[in-house]
């Protein structure tokens, strides 16, 4: 799939069979407060995207978003009516639509939460178990103890905070409105709110200015990876200017009036 980096109409769609609701969609990690979502009413979302492990949290997620090298024995024995598994071949192309991995980040909540909005098209995206910052003491997942991802040696993940303001900003672009449900230390720049009030909350996403030269200068740097394998890119890739370009998506996210009021 080619990237034009043309700003905020070039999103490319596919034609998909869209579920019946997903205007509030919650994708949900495995970090510790992951067993927050646990006993909540699921009268307060649409669909529930769970990443990796975090299927384990609830019986009743929707769909399930795994990388290639996640271990099979891991993943669910069984899927319950209306349950997806979404693997690369789903994922890639629509990480591709969005400009690809080395921009939006190359770890799975980024992956997943630019699924999300490609494949489900929500109003709200909500995010819990995502915060991407690990104790050095005690457990650093739901389950116990597991490997940082997002901290690892990576060169598209130098700024998860950037990554973040650049997936809130291109979500806004078609009518998303991100948040975190998280009461803890986050890496997210998304503004926080309760789960028990997502029904109400204002579906207006952030306004969105002018983001079209950022995208322009990721489609002159020419850092696409249509296989999605960009780790075999990573050697092309100039740290300083992805850097650079994660200062200018800290810039946009901090003009928005959301971002203002947060400060």
């Amino acid at each position: 799939m080619a990237h034009d980096g043309l700003g905020a109409g070039w999103l490319r769609t596919e034609s998909t069979l869209m579920p019946a609701s997903s205007d509030i969609v919650i994708v949900l990690g495995s970090g510790p407060n992951a067993i927050d979502l646990q006993r909540r009413d699921r009268e307060l979302f649409d669909r529930l995207v769970v990443i990796n492990n975090a299927w384990q949290v609830r019986s009743d997620w929707d769909d399930l978003v795994f990388p290639e090298d996640f271990p099979r024995d891991r993943l669910p024995a069984g899927l319950n009516t209306g349950q997806r598994l979404i693997e690369a071949n789903q994922f890639v192309p629509t990480q591709n639509a969005y400009g690809g991995f080395i921009y939006a980040g190359g770890t799975m909540a980024f992956t997943a939460s630019y699924w999300a909005l490609h494949a489900l098209r929500p109003k709200i995206l909500a995010f819990l178990g995502c915060d991407m910052v690990y104790p050095k003491t005690g457990n650093t997942h739901f389950y116990g103890t597991g490997a940082p991802d997002p901290l690892r040696q990576d060169v598209t993940l130098q700024d998860l905070g950037a990554k973040s303001a650049r997936l809130s900003l291109l979500a806004a672009t078609q009518g998303c409105r991100c948040v975190n449900l998280s009461r803890d230390e986050s890496e997210l720049l998304f503004e926080r709110a309760d789960i028990e009030t997502l029904r109400s909350l204002s579906r207006q996403p952030p306004r969105v200015l002018a983001i079209d030269d950022i995208l322009q200068q990721e489609n002159a740097l020419g850092y696409f990876v249509p296989t999605g394998r960009y780790w075999s890119e990573q050697h092309r890739c100039d740290g300083a200017e992805l850097a650079s370009l994660d200062a200018a998506w800290r810039r946009a996210w901090q003009g928005t009036s959301r971002a203002q009021k947060l400060a």
